[in-house]
């Protein structure tokens, strides 16, 4: 599949079919999980979960009733360094949409999952941290109810437009499609990428060749877990941003180098993308 085939037919499920995955689809993953890159030089590493072997279904897992029928779980581990939110969202994003592309549905879970229960079985060392899993399996013709409200509250079809997300020398000032050049799909894939209740945090400022990539927050998400949500989000954000470019011929890498614009207090300079 195309990145942008994987990228706008992936979707969150929480309602699945009460069957593993395939023997095949999960050599396929577990394969892939051991060598999927990262942009920071950050250790990470990541399990296939049998449920029902390892004794996390239902209430032990803590999904609270929010996933059902899921009998295999992704675990994403990171050892906790200076911007291990960013690289975690950056490669499990990518293991996201690799499973997407194996016709495997998926789920990202920040909160609603028993980090003690989950840590016990993958054995965690004194300096890693478990920020994330996702279910993996095959989704239900229908949602739950749960499901179904989840969709409708965090209305994760929607996205802000694209003057909301997208600037061109400074905040504020929107970027024309038409000058975004060659990086008008890309950034169009940016948009479609999921965030914690689809806040979409990712704010990117195009200057000269450069996109200055900021994160704009929502005050109260650093509150509600150890870790910071909303980096992972952006880091999403980075791995879609660098596949799309990749997959139409464009290059360029990850560098600090932060133009000092005017920000508001809510909204500061993350990392810039230099072709």
């Amino acid at each position: 599949m195309d990145i942008k085939e994987v990228i706008t037919t992936r979707k969150s499920t929480r309602t699945y079919r009460d069957e593993a995955i395939t023997a095949d689809a999960r050599e396929k993953l577990e394969a892939y999980m051991a060598q999927v890159t990262s942009p920071f030089d950050i250790k990470t590493r990541f399990a296939l979960i049998d449920a029902e072997r390892a004794g996390l279904q239902g209430e032990r897992l803590g999904t609270y009733g929010v996933i059902t029928g899921a009998k295999n779980y992704i675990a994403a581990i990171t050892e906790k360094a200076e911007r291990y939110e960013e690289n975690l969202g950056y490669a499990f994003e990518q293991i996201i949409l690799y499973a997407t592309s194996l016709g495997l549905d998926t789920c990202w879970l920040g909160g609603t999952f028993q980090r003690a229960a989950v840590a016990r079985v993958l054995d965690l060392k004194d300096n890693e941290v478990l920020p994330i899993i996702s279910p993996v399996g095959y989704a239900k013709d229908s949602r739950s109810l749960i499901d179904s409200l989840f969709v409708k509250i965090s209305s994760s079809y929607n996205r802000k437009d694209w003057s909301e997300l997208f600037f061109e020398d400074r905040l504020g000032n929107p970027l024309e499609k038409g000058r975004a050049g060659h990086y008008a799909e890309v950034l169009d894939m940016v948009r479609l990428a999921p965030s914690a209740s689809n806040k979409q945090p990712w704010r990117i400022v195009k200057c000269g060749d450069m996109f200055h990539i900021y994160l704009c927050r929502t005050p109260w998400y650093r509150r509600i877990l150890r870790f910071d949500l909303q980096r992972l989000d952006m880091g999403i954000a980075m791995c879609h941003f660098d596949l799309m470019a990749h997959a139409r011929g464009l290059t360029g890498k990850w560098v600090d180098k932060n133009p000092g614009l005017p920000t508001d207090k809510h909204t500061q300079y993350l990392i810039t993308y230099a072709p």
